[in-house]
């Protein structure tokens, strides 16, 4: 398979705004061991990679400066000791960085398999989402059929994907947002939807489940929402954070309230998981979603698609807070 020696890849300038994003041509990245090199389709956008561009994402040393953390393509070189793919395979992948590009090499252990009638795009919306959502709500959140879960941010990417997992392991959710439109889309998605703006959703909650509360909140605004989510957690019940949309601080935390609870407060970064823990979530949603996917079900919400050097302009439209699903680059 003959390649070309130069790519374009979109690199973040300096620190700030979407503007910050432009495009570059540069030597295309070679395949090492255990690695495979994928010609990307299609790469999804996430709030990390905002994150990131506004220099507010603690980059270890050795982490990928070049955004893009999900991608979907053909692997088109394997390094050594790669033998579960083949030149030609099409494949979606958790990247460690650098998926917007024509390029990205993958570790093999985080690359996986397209679903049975997926396209580019919706395959590209899969890996970060959906190794998040696992991860979380089902591995440090332990949620499963006949529990109550409670989703804030319900119409994000990883709001849309817990919510259609829920309804197809058995768990009856709940979902924060702040509009009609998206609490319509919640109800869709089968979950019950709880407009942020109008309600308190703890209040909600303890009116809807007969003081109960729900098994495991799955939260991406931290320490504003602190002590309500507490509140809304059932005995033995598990905070699990995400992001700090809300704030990186929690001021005034009722410690009471969650010794009381028998409460589990964790979270987790996907992006600094080892390179052995994320190939075992990748094992994981094999057995357990990509059957569901190849159905035809939980299949990714996709908001907008935007071209490779358009990549600004998809970060300014995730930035403004109106998208529903999923908003994805379609590169070549």
């Amino acid at each position: 398979m003959t390649l070309p020696n130069e790519m374009t890849r979109i690199e973040i300038t300096q620190p700030g705004g979407p503007e910050v994003l432009q495009p570059k041509r540069v030597p295309l990245p070679v395949a090492a061991e255990g690695e495979v090199l994928i010609r990307v389709h299609a790469a999804g956008i996430n709030r990390p990679d905002a994150l990131q561009r506004a220099g507010k994402y603690p980059m270890k040393p050795g982490m990928n400066p070049i955004p893009g953390l999900e991608v979907a393509g053909e692997v088109v070189a394997l390094g050594a000791g790669v033998n579960q793919f083949a030149l030609g395979d099409r494949v979606c992948a958790l990247t460690n960085g650098g998926g917007y590009a024509e390029y990205c090499c993958v570790p093999a252990g985080q690359t996986l398999p397209i679903p049975d009638g997926l396209d580019w795009v919706q395959a590209a919306a899969i890996p970060e989402t959906f190794f998040t959502v696992w991860a979380n709500l089902f591995g440090l959140g332990g949620a499963s059929r006949g529990q109550r879960a409670l989703i804030h941010g319900g119409t994000s990417g990883i709001g849309t994907t817990a919510l259609m997992l829920c309804r197809e392991f058995g768990i009856e959710a709940f979902a924060t947002a702040g509009s009609p439109a998206k609490c319509a889309a919640i109800s869709k998605f089968g979950g019950q939807p709880i407009n942020y703006r109008e309600e308190d959703f703890a209040a909600v909650i303890a009116e809807k489940t007969a003081g109960q509360g729900v098994n495991v909140i799955l939260d991406i605004m931290g320490g504003s929402y602190f002590n309500s989510n507490v509140s809304a957690l059932a005995m033995d019940g598990r905070l699990v954070m995400l992001g700090f949309l809300g704030g990186g601080k929690a001021n005034d935390v009722d410690l009471l309230a969650i010794l009381g609870k028998r409460a589990v407060v964790t979270g987790s970064l996907l992006r600094a998981r080892t390179a052995a823990e994320k190939s075992a979530i990748a094992d994981q949603l094999r057995e357990h979603v990509w059957p569901v996917l190849s159905a035809g079900r939980c299949l990714p919400i996709i908001d907008k698609v935007y071209a490779l050097e358009e990549a600004a302009k998809a970060h300014a439209h995730m930035e403004a807070g109106d998208h529903i699903g999923k908003i994805v680059l379609k590169v070549n």
